[in-house]
């Protein structure tokens, strides 16, 4: 099995390069921030990086340079959160996984992630270069675990605090119209933008974890009952069919997601 192992201060991280690159393991104070419990479903626990894509692509189907490319539904009907999440990622060094995009994405491309742990938290960059051009979207998929073990005995619940002035709206297939509105309360399973205070999570008492990113499109969900994800995305989702973002071909575009604790 190819992993990268860190340690810092009272922070320990392991990264499963063969199962989707993603932080398998972040362990704050001995406590285990992520789900780590691996399911058979690989959308289903630790950290992944979204690559070439970012949640849901309507239909798994996008038309590109005059060519409708179809995608493999993994959220049936659609395709959700990239190929990065399923492959396995080669170890460039200690701290650097690498990802040829290619099939079931059919525009090839490279990704390359980049971890960096130290006292305080955990930097994560996620750089794509293009070999022709293509619409690229990058974020992270973290899975928190809603409720951490009290030292005396019995569980604290975590508490997120976010709050953003605009929220896409959603059609009767959970899919971004691409209108924003004004966020209601939750429980949410959304994208937001425009955001004005967090997000952090914290479980009191124990742990204050603050997120933040240089992608400016979240999407919060907070219905499962063991967690909750607060996910970078650098568009909202099947942005593939509105308007993209095309990376050139031999560009590159970079993102980095950061997590601190006290």
């Amino acid at each position: 099995m190819a992993q990268l192992s860190m340690e810092a201060g009272h922070a320990s991280v392991t990264i499963d390069a063969d199962r989707g690159g993603r932080v398998a393991s972040l362990i704050v104070d001995g406590r285990p921030l992520l789900l780590v419990t691996p399911s058979h479903d690989p959308l289903q626990w630790g950290s992944y990086p979204m690559v070439p894509w970012a949640g849901r692509i309507r239909d798994g189907r996008f038309r590109f340079g005059g060519v409708v490319h179809e995608l493999p539904r993994n959220l049936p009907p659609h395709s959700a959160h990239g190929v990065g999440f399923t492959s396995g990622w080669e170890v460039d060094d200690d701290h650097t996984l690498g990802l040829d995009l290619g099939p079931p994405w059919p525009l090839g491309g490279r990704a390359v992630q980049r971890f960096e742990l130290d006292r305080g938290g955990l930097t994560m960059t996620l750089a794509v270069t293009a070999e022709r051009d293509m619409p690229v979207m990058v974020g992270w998929h973290p899975w928190f675990n809603r409720r951490l073990p009290a030292p005396g005995g019995g569980e604290v619940e975590a508490r997120l605090r976010f709050r953003a002035r605009s929220m896409y709206e959603l059609d009767d297939e959970a899919i971004p119209t691409g209108r924003l509105v004004a966020p209601p309360p939750g429980p949410w399973d959304n994208c937001f933008t425009g955001v004005e205070e967090g997000p952090t999570i914290e479980w009191p008492g124990l742990v204050e974890l603050r997120l933040s990113s240089s992608c400016d499109h979240w999407v919060v969900y907070t219905e499962p009952e063991h967690s909750l994800c607060v996910e970078p995305q650098s568009a909202a989702p099947d942005e593939f069919n509105r308007e993209p973002a095309v990376l050139p071909a031999g560009e590159r575009a970079e993102a980095w997601f950061r997590l601190d604790w006290a």
